[in-house]
């Protein structure tokens, strides 16, 4: 959503960081570079302007100008300005109210009220164990009442029954009465959408608050639409009064305009982003964590926390094991590259890293993308039980067969069979003898360079997969202190982070996916 924006700001702030000495005509020329790429990417003027102002103020200030790297101390500034525009603290849905409690979900027709709400109340039974009752006041839309029992269906989560011929009104008193007989926790009110904005439409929407007395309005953006949803947002909240925003399609490849306007615009925090179609795939929204991510410094808490939720730690466990007796058939291979498609994919991994935003163009242009680990995985499964255990099997009548099977030839067998080699060389490596092996000389290293040398888990690393948030945010605050968020990437580590060559991040089990084939620096 922000690759854009994120090129743009990084070659600007590059710039200044590059350079000794900051005059005040270098901010201002470098603040008029970034007003231009916030313009391009669709950020409301007014928000623009106030954002640069608020920069220029703090950047052309002495202390800056006199300080040891003038570059990183603006590059600081502007970030601390893009996590106050997002809203300094992320915010998550309020339940602290008697049960039920009603949460309503407005919105514009087609910008997924109604799977957004299917996605929450999935989220709500699965992470916090909720009761759930959903219950769908669309009676404009066909079987938008239907689609949502549907949805209930598939998530298992309880749905109204349908009673046609009744109003949303009296749908909404319906469903508030059927929690409190049914022993629900929350209510979830999927509203009518229009395709504008028209009065009959905000006078339905303030006769279901006044009827259910919500807790949570919960306005369903398409973060898509650009200018178009800054609008709505104001007119939803001066008519109805929103409670916060859930912006919808966050993987698609908008500008992120309408993300970074919608707070400043609405004074509404942002509670939740969805991030694709499936309904587990709804994000909560950090604005410490965006802001990151927009500058190219990385996202590890987010990282660690998809991994904790994706990889399967028995089957991680039994990996490490094999591993550390250097054992790593292409059974294993399959299983990393199918739990790194499970965290959406190298562009997705390589996004939250720090320093390594930049990576992914050189690594498209290098042939190496998801499509790569489909055909090797296709590649793998064409072949018996007695080949992925033992490769050494496959010789060329064997290959034929494998390549007629998965739709490949001989040379992307060979491609694969290579990289198997190269990865199964470096496992034995990891756990090699001596001074405990080179991946925990390497861990315990980084650890000590972190200040994190007395905590356990891997050579002195600690085991992030047993942290909570709030610990790992302190553990990221402590990697940028030691230079570890910065796009200069990790120190001592040539500006990478281990893991691309095979091995794995520390503390997650030795379940983390290794980046393999990566082409050497000539």
């Amino acid at each position: 959503m922000f690759e854009n924006l994120q090129d743009r700001l990084g070659s600007i702030l590059n710039g200044l960081t590059g350079r000794g000495a900051l005059s005040e005509a270098d901010v201002s020329a470098a603040l008029r570079e970034v007003r231009r790429a916030l313009l391009e990417a669709d950020v409301a003027l007014e928000v623009v302007r106030s954002f640069t102002d608020r920069v220029r103020e703090k950047a052309v200030g002495a202390e800056v100008l006199k300080s040891i790297k003038p570059g990183q101390m603006v590059v600081k500034i502007v970030h601390d300005e893009l996590i106050e525009m997002l809203g300094s603290e992320g915010e998550s849905i309020d339940l602290n109210a008697p049960a039920p409690v009603v949460i309503m979900m407005v919105g514009l027709q087609g910008s997924g009220k109604t799977t957004t709400t299917a996605k929450i109340a999935n989220r709500m039974k699965t992470r916090d164990r909720k009761k759930v009752l959903m219950a769908s006041l669309d009676t404009r839309r066909p079987a938008a009442q239907e689609q949502l029992r549907q949805l209930g269906v598939q998530t298992s989560v309880d749905t109204l029954p349908i009673i046609a011929g009744q109003s949303p009104t009296d749908i909404a008193a319906r469903a508030v009465q059927a929690a409190k007989l049914g022993g629900h926790d929350i209510v979830i009110l999927d509203t009518a959408g229009r395709t504008h904005i028209d009065e009959p439409l905000m006078a339905e929407m303030a006769d279901i608050k006044k009827k259910s007395n919500p807790h949570e309005i919960l306005l369903v953006a398409d973060s898509l639409t650009g200018q178009d949803a800054v609008n709505l947002a104001r007119n939803f909240d001066e008519r109805v009064g929103i409670t916060g925003l859930v912006l919808t399609r966050m993987d698609g490849d908008g500008r992120g305009g309408a993300a970074l306007s919608m707070r400043a615009v609405t004074g509404k925090p942002i509670k939740l982003i969805g991030v694709g179609e499936k309904m587990g795939e709804l994000e909560e929204f950090h604005p410490r964590r965006i802001a990151d991510r927009i500058l190219g410094m990385g996202d590890i808490v987010s990282l660690v926390e998809k991994a904790a939720e994706n990889i399967d730690a028995e089957k991680a466990a039994a990996m490490a094991a094999k591993m550390a007796k250097g054992k790593f058939d292409l059974n294993d291979l399959a299983d990393q590259i199918g739990q790194m498609q499970k965290m959406g994919g190298m562009g997705g991994i390589m996004g939250m890293m720090p320093g390594m935003s930049g990576m992914k163009d050189k690594m498209a242009a290098a042939g190496l993308d998801d499509k790569v680990f489909k055909r090797q995985l296709a590649i793998i499964s064409s072949m018996t039980k007695a080949e992925r255990s033992n490769p050494d099997l496959l010789k060329h009548s064997r290959k034929k067969r494998i390549a007629a099977g998965s739709g490949t030839d001989a040379a992307d067998i060979n491609k694969l069979l290579k990289m198997h080699r190269q990865m199964a060389d470096m496992m034995k490596m990891m756990g090699g003898k001596g001074k405990g092996g080179m991946m925990k000389q390497m861990m315990g290293g980084l650890a000590s360079k972190m200040g994190l040398g007395g905590m356990g888990g891997m050579g002195g690393m600690p085991d992030l997969s047993s942290l909570d948030p709030k610990q790992l945010e302190a553990l990221q605050k402590q990697a940028e202190a030691a230079g570890l968020g910065k796009p200069g990437g990790m120190p001592g580590l040539g500006g990478g982070l281990p893991g691309l060559g095979g091995a794995k991040l520390p503390g997650l089990g030795g379940g983390f996916p290794g980046l393999p084939g990566l082409p050497k620096k000539k």
